[in-house]
């Protein structure tokens, strides 16, 4: 079968994500989509507004043949480490194809970039431990770092998508076989945009969560929001109980309350003092936001302290993390169809990882981190929670 995959958020599935699967299964000719998503925690070092397992259903009722879910590890990470688990995870099942969406440039010129980079690998480590705590994000220090390396490369680097397809590009370009490159444009809203725009058919993630949070009305929300969401989405949502930071924002504070420096300090990524900053302004914050504001400053952007804060959350220790980052160990199925299914009865015998299909106890060694992540998760709802992975079967779309 002929296989085009993605590697995917759906914080909520939008019409922006629709047409992206859309596009990719015309571009590609694929017989099958997979869809590489995220768990409960996300890139940008947030908590998903629904579960895993809702979104998954999105994404199937969406077009997505197969959904399999990028271990969380690799889902709170910058774009490189992103990109690593789920272009793995992509080749481990065999799949032929990516499509990524971006903002500008075509597949070629992101190959041809990549290529670039694997050649002066050193010295662009170089030039990022010289520029690094500056106070511009990574994009900004990428795009700078670029433009002077290879100033004839003209890929505007400045925005995410940019940023993630070449890391895409760079970790497929590692591989004896890499898998054929696509993109597609993005349509609509920019990836940042705020608000919902009056007549626009696709909103921005971020807009459509501002208006899920802002509204008190859910269904009032939602009918803001049915001209940029397909129905499938308006439907899990009514249905689903919404999260975020906020929401953890009492077990957050319970870490940094309980541990002391010392013991923050193991915590990954915690570097340059920032401990000390981090339970001090815990006892002032009213908030999360209101915390993140308080902690931000030139060296610590609000991504980045996002993603401490879920590390923290977590109680990930700096091997612990470095372990995990080795390689994914599984490729936990989330659901799928008729088409997905039969992909799956195929690349059984081709894969060298194991499918997790069921976790229990006898497999559970596979998916110990990601089960930690999901018991985390499960706080945040005021109802008792179904497991999010222990005995939880596939989606199985008709």
């Amino acid at each position: 079968m002929k296989s085009c995959g993605v590697i995917v958020e759906y914080n909520p599935f939008h019409n922006g994500h629709l047409y992206h699967l859309q596009q990719a299964k015309k571009i590609t000719g694929a017989d099958v989509i997979i869809a590489v998503m995220s768990g409960n925690f996300l890139q940008r070092g947030e908590p998903a507004i629904v579960d895993k397992w809702t979104r998954a259903q999105m994404a199937l009722s969406g077009g997505a043949d197969l959904i399999i879910e990028l271990p969380t590890a690799f889902c709170i990470q910058p774009a490189d480490y992103f990109a690593k688990g789920g272009i793995s995870l992509l080749q481990a099942i065999g799949c032929d194809q990516v499509c990524f969406g971006v903002e500008s440039g075509e597949a070629e010129d992101f190959q041809k970039l990549a290529e670039c980079l694997a050649d002066e690998t050193a010295e662009i480590e170089k030039r990022f431990k010289e520029v690094r705590n500056n106070g511009m994000t990574y994009a900004a220090q990428m795009q700078q770092i670029i433009a002077d390396l290879f100033p004839s490369k003209n890929l505007d680097l400045s925005m995410p998508n940019s940023i993630l397809g070449l890391a895409y590009a760079k970790e497929n370009a590692k591989y004896a076989n890499p898998m054929v490159l696509h993109t597609v444009k993005r349509s609509g809203s920019g990836y940042h945009e705020q608000e919902i725009m009056p007549q626009e058919k696709m909103a921005s993630a971020t807009a459509i969560r501002k208006t899920l949070r802002e509204d008190t009305d859910l269904l009032h929300a939602l009918n803001r929001l049915k001209e940029v969401i397909p129905e499938t989405t308006a439907k899990a949502l009514a249905n689903a109980e919404l999260v975020s930071w906020e929401t953890f924002w009492p077990y957050l504070k319970y870490q940094l309350t309980i541990q002391s420096v010392v013991e923050l300090r193991t915590i990954y990524q915690m570097n340059e003092g920032i401990e000390y900053r981090l339970k001090e302004k815990s006892k002032e914050a009213k908030n999360f936001g209101h915390f993140i504001s308080l902690v931000k400053n030139k060296r610590y952007t609000w991504v980045r302290l996002q993603r401490l804060c879920l590390y923290i959350l977590l109680n990930v220790k700096t091997e612990e993390m470095m372990e995990e980052l080795q390689s994914p160990k599984a490729v936990h199925i989330l659901g799928f169809n008729k088409k997905g299914q039969a992909f799956l009865n195929h690349m059984k015998k081709e894969s060298n990882l194991p499918l997790l299909n069921n976790i229990q106890q006898k497999n559970s060694s596979l998916w110990q981190f990601d089960i930690k992540a999901g018991e985390v998760y499960n706080l945040g709802f005021s109802a008792l929670a179904k497991p999010q992975d222990f005995r939880r079967q596939p989606l199985r779309q008709k």
